[in-house]
Parts: structure tokens; sequence; C-alpha cells
């Protein structure tokens, strides 16, 4: 189901960090995960807070997250979000290395964002709908995105078939931007998910996605070796320009499978994405659910995620005939030093403890590793880094 992009506890990293991955939880995983409840148990609350802290003291993000969900008899349900989150610290600018250095320049980062998601579901028989909206504020950084998902069951709701669009409106006002820059970006699912025994289901989407407007990250720069006198070159550095424009294409699968002897649950899945800026990427995730007795679940997880670099990516423009403006306009010749887009891979190394305390309570805690490493030989390697995740939660049912 198509989701509100800005709400994860880990989201506001991938605006200038790359993603870490989350495990998505589906039918029989979320038996093992959660206290079986019974219908009367119509209202939950929900708690978290996670810090990412990268190596070297660079990037660090505090986030809060409060979800609040009640479901009436009828089945119709409502779910709040709410999300406030810090990050400071230092992030690669886009330049490489200074002669005689292995240390990529870096700029310093500090804001806060303020966001809050609502979401209504009404079903009925055989289908579903669900109408959602969202806001998300930062100092530099509005967003409104609005999203509609549609689920259709079959074969007494062994078969979902899923339909959703969601899109968001972006005003990007960056303090050194000439003026407010304009972001639009349209997604599109179709997917279904078979329950194929009692013990074993299996999904499949597909989604379609069309970004268009100021795509460039404003505070990334890029560095050219530049003439201002006959004989006399300096570095001199530029904003980096994205197209202002890009479609994508992702396929996913997974398969959910409960081991019945074991009292355990696997999940395994893979992700591949395809982009016009050349961009494609592909992501492996596999996680294991272990019951002991009827309170602890040990959930480890792994993921690997690699992609090839966008078409347009480059150490620096020392040697293109390419002149930069003073300010990206989205239109050819495009280029960017974010390490961001450059061949890279990535693993993700995670456990996680659920402590089922009673009928009413739940808390977990996770601890993960994230690890980056580049793979084109040309970018320095401190421009990549790992990172530590803590998480924790409480639920509870009301």
């Amino acid at each position: 189901m198509l989701q509100f992009r800005h709400m994860s506890l880990t989201s506001r990293v991938s605006l200038r960090l790359p993603r870490h991955g989350r495990i998505a939880l589906w039918a029989i995983v979320l038996w093992m995960s959660s206290p079986q409840k019974d219908a009367r148990a119509e209202s939950t609350l929900h708690y978290k807070f996670q810090t990412w802290q990268e190596d070297d003291d660079r990037i660090r993000v505090d986030a809060h997250y409060a979800e609040a969900e009640h479901t009436w008899a009828t089945g119709d349900k409502l779910r709040l979000v709410g999300l406030i989150d810090t990050i400071t610290g230092a992030t690669p600018s886009g330049q490489p290395a200074p002669a005689g250095s292995d240390q990529v320049p870096l700029s310093q980062l500090k804001d806060r964002r303020e966001a809050y998601q609502v979401e209504y579901t009404h079903p009925w028989e055989r289908a579903s709908i669900t109408l959602g909206y969202g806001n998300s504020k930062e100092s530099d950084y509005l967003s409104d995105v609005w999203s509609l998902n549609s689920q259709l069951f079959f074969n007494q709701k062994d078969t979902t078939l899923l339909m959703g669009y969601a899109e968001a409106n972006d005003d990007v006002t960056a303090a050194f931007l000439s003026r407010p820059r304009d972001k639009k970006v349209q997604d599109a699912i179709i997917g279904i998910t078979q329950v194929l025994s009692p013990r074993t289901s299996i999904t499949a989407n597909l989604t379609y996605g069309k970004q268009s407007g100021y795509l460039s990250d404003p505070y990334k720069i890029i560095e050219k070796e530049t003439e201002i006198l006959p004989g006399l070159s300096l570095d001199l550095t530029f904003p980096e320009n994205r197209p202002s424009s890009k479609q994508k294409l992702i396929g996913f699968f997974s398969v959910n499978h409960a081991i019945e002897p074991l009292n355990a649950a696997i999940e395994s899945s893979i992700r591949l994405l395809d982009d016009d800026w050349g961009l494609s990427s592909q992501t492996l995730e596999f996680a294991w659910y272990q019951r002991f007795g009827e309170k602890f679940i040990l959930r480890p997880a792994v993921r690997y995620y690699r992609q090839s670099a966008a078409d347009f990516y480059a150490v620096d423009l020392d040697a293109s005939p390419i002149v930069p403006p003073a300010e990206a306009t989205g239109r050819f010749p495009y280029y960017s030093g974010d390490y961001r887009l450059s061949n890279m891979e990535t693993w993700m190394l995670g456990l996680k403890a659920v402590w089922e305390v009673n009928e009413h309570v739940s808390v977990d805690a996770t601890v993960e590793r994230y690890l980056m490493n580049g793979r084109d030989q040309v970018t320095s390697p401190s421009a990549y880094v790992d990172a530590n995740v803590f998480t924790l939660g409480i639920r509870l049912w009301l």
C-alpha cells in the first residue's frame, strides 16, 4: 500500500543520506510479532524513539514517532501518526577530496522536522478503500501528500488485489535559492497477495513513479577547475544540476512462511528498481522471527542493497567542457557530485526483540548496523559512512 513518504522514522535520513531498509510485516509475520487481541480491542497507541548515529560523528538523527488507531464495530478505521525529528552533524558537500588528502569536504547540517498523517479506511465485504493525507514541515522544505488505496478480496480473502495512487506537492525554500522551487511526486502501485497455504503467502507489486520540478539537492555542490586569468586557474564550486523530471519502475516480490515445529516464521524479499537517470538497484532482505514461549520474539534480519551510478554522476567537472551556471536549471547538461548517486552497495544487519508484557502492552528494542561501500574506484572512500541505529518502542491495546 502506498504510504506517506516522509513518515517513517528513518525517512529523514533518506532525504540527504542513503536509505536504510525496513522489513515489511505481512500476515504470518504480523501474527508472530504481535499479541493476538480479541474483537473488543479496537484502539491502539504506539510510540517509538529512534537514533541514527553515523561513525566519526557525522550525522545524527533523533526521531520521536507516535501512532493512534481506532477501529469501529463496522470495520471502519482511523489512523493518526505524528513525527518529530532533528538532524545534526556533517555530510559530504559534493566536492572531491583535495590534493594530498583522503577526506572529502563536509557541510554542517542542523534542522528539525514536524510531520503528521491521517488515514481513514472503509471496508466492504469484498473490498476496502483507504484515503490518506499528510504534511511534513522543515525550515527549508514543505510537503503535502495525499493517497488513495483500494483492496479487492477474492477466493474467501485468500487473494488480495491492491491498487493505489499517491501524490506529493513539495516546496523547497533553501535560503540561498533565488526563489522557492516546486516539486511534484506521483506514484501508482498495483499488486497481489496470495495465500498459498495456512503457513505460506506471497506478494508481488509493481510501482510506477514520476517526479517533476526542482529535483536537485540545494545543499550539494560540484567542483570544476576554472581559468580565471590566462595561466591562473582555481577550483571553484557550483550547485549541482539534476534533470527536472524522473521516471522509475519498481518490482517487488516477497515470500512469507511460518515454520510451526520451530515456532518461527521467515520473510524474504527482492526489490528491483530502474529509472531514466540511469540508476538501477537491487535490494535483498531476509528476516527470521523466532518466538520463545508466550512472551518473547527475536528477529534477526539482513538487508543488502546495490545500485549503479546515475548517468550524470561525476566526482568533479575538471575533464568536462561544461560551464556550470550559478544556479540549477533542471536543463541539460546535467551533473552531480553527490555520492548517493554513485555506484555503491550497503548492508544492514539488525536484531529486534519483542516482549509481550501482557495482553495490553508490548515493548520492543532494535539494534542495527549500517555499512556502506563505494564500487566505482573513483569516489573517495571517505564519502561513504557506516552508522548505528537504535530503536525503542511500546504499543498499548486499549
